[in-house]
């Protein structure tokens, strides 16, 4: 195959790039799921290198636990819904943020 044709985008070229992605789409799934009750874990938790990715998965998966999710800073993308499941959950505030020194799940779990 010549160089030309294998970068005009050759099946065999673009399929590991697809791989990639299924992978770490599947990667930001099982550490979503992983989150349990009680916790949060922020977008850069689950993905320090595309944070953006862990949120378009989690409005692409509708059978995540992804009010466990929340910004670096404790604030809630959600807004009043997702501050009622976490409170449901026991999951502590301070004020209209997430207090992480509490409720952040510790790296290694």
């Amino acid at each position: 195959m010549s160089t030309a044709s294998r970068r005009a985008g050759s099946p065999s070229r673009g399929q590991p790039d697809a791989d990639r992605s299924e992978s770490r789409s599947a990667r930001i799934v099982a550490g979503v799921r992983a989150i349990p009750e009680g916790f949060v874990r922020t977008y850069g938790d689950i993905d320090p290198g595309a944070p953006r990715l862990v949120g378009r998965v989690l409005a692409m998966t509708h059978d995540l636990p992804w009010h466990r999710v929340v910004r670096a800073d404790g604030s809630l993308p959600k807004g009043a819904s997702q501050r009622e499941l976490l409170l449901r959950k026991g999951v502590p505030m301070r004020g209209d943020r997430v207090d992480l020194r509490e409720a952040r799940l510790p790296p290694g779990l």
